[in-house]
């Protein structure tokens, strides 16, 4: 096969592979052909034809669909690569020296959290750091759990980890699942999905309220985590912050999880606890 068809036939099969992509994309946040069209400033005929595979989209047109539609960066990549373009964000490992100062603004901002707890997490909700506080908050979780990769939900709802702890576990387990599914469905990431499912295994325990009733008109807000711990019950809710104009994928995924006092009786419990901790982070 000459050079030329041998162009023309990967840009075809490149055509394949980014229409169905495209359109599963669109769907997933459903958006029809005509709005997504006008937002991005092409022909619903041209859209269209990139969904069919009868056309084959530009680069700038894809960074304008993944601006669109949302898409995480690691997905534009794979957008431009289903295409035959070149990656355009860069991903490093969280300890190459590129991230180096991004993870020294995590450090501070753990750290500053104390004496409540805090921790940093990656796309998978894998720890990445947790600050002495919340270091202390998992002495009682079996060591196999905390091997890395350490996952924070797993640890959570797992028997061996914090749930037995959770005085309402019910509703917290209801809380995080409605949390993964809603990541999973957003994302379509087959990780997150089997996660989702091990997760929604776990058995209940003795004494737990029956997952199923909790019906929070803002579970992301005001969702109440109660923990025993031994200077008593701590009550706790929590908020997530993301880098705000990421340009690489790893920085992009990173979420910092900070939990906050309810009320003073649980203020005091953690400056107590967090008063017999060191002040070193930890993955």
């Amino acid at each position: 096969m000459g050079s030329a068809p041998r162009e023309r036939y990967d840009a075809a099969m490149n055509s394949l592979a980014i229409g169905p992509l495209l359109r599963q994309w669109r769907t997933r946040r459903r958006r029809s052909q005509l709005d997504l069209a006008l937002d991005v400033e092409v022909s619903t005929r041209h859209l269209s034809f990139v969904e069919t595979g009868r056309a084959r989209p530009s680069r700038e047109l894809l960074l304008r669909l993944g601006a669109v539609l949302e898409l995480p960066l690691r997905e534009r990549n794979r957008l431009l690569l289903a295409a035959g373009y070149a990656p355009h964000f860069p991903e490093h490992r969280i300890d190459e020296p590129q991230l180096a100062q991004a993870l020294e603004a995590v450090r501070q901002v753990l750290n500053a959290h104390a004496p409540y707890p805090a921790v940093a997490v990656d796309r998978h909700w894998n720890l990445v750091l947790a600050n002495a506080t919340a270091q202390a908050l998992l002495a009682a979780v079996a060591p196999e759990l905390l091997a890395p990769p350490a996952n924070v939900l797993r640890i959570t709802l797992h028997p061996q980890g914090l749930a037995p702890a959770i005085v309402n576990l019910g509703e917290w387990r209801a809380h995080l699942l409605a949390r993964l599914r809603r990541l999973a469905e957003q994302s379509g990431d087959p990780v997150l999905e089997s996660l989702l499912e091990e997760l929604k295994a776990y058995p209940t325990l003795p004494g737990e309220d029956q997952p199923g009733g909790y019906h929070s008109p803002l579970p992301d807000v005001i969702a109440l985590f109660r923990l025993r711990s031994p200077l008593g019950e701590l009550r706790l809710f929590s908020t997530i912050t993301v880098f705000g104009s990421p340009g690489d994928i790893t920085l992009s995924e990173l979420a910092l999880e900070a939990f906050f006092p309810a009320n003073g009786e649980t203020a005091e419990r953690l400056r107590r606890l967090a008063g017999d901790q060191p002040t070193s982070l930890a993955p």
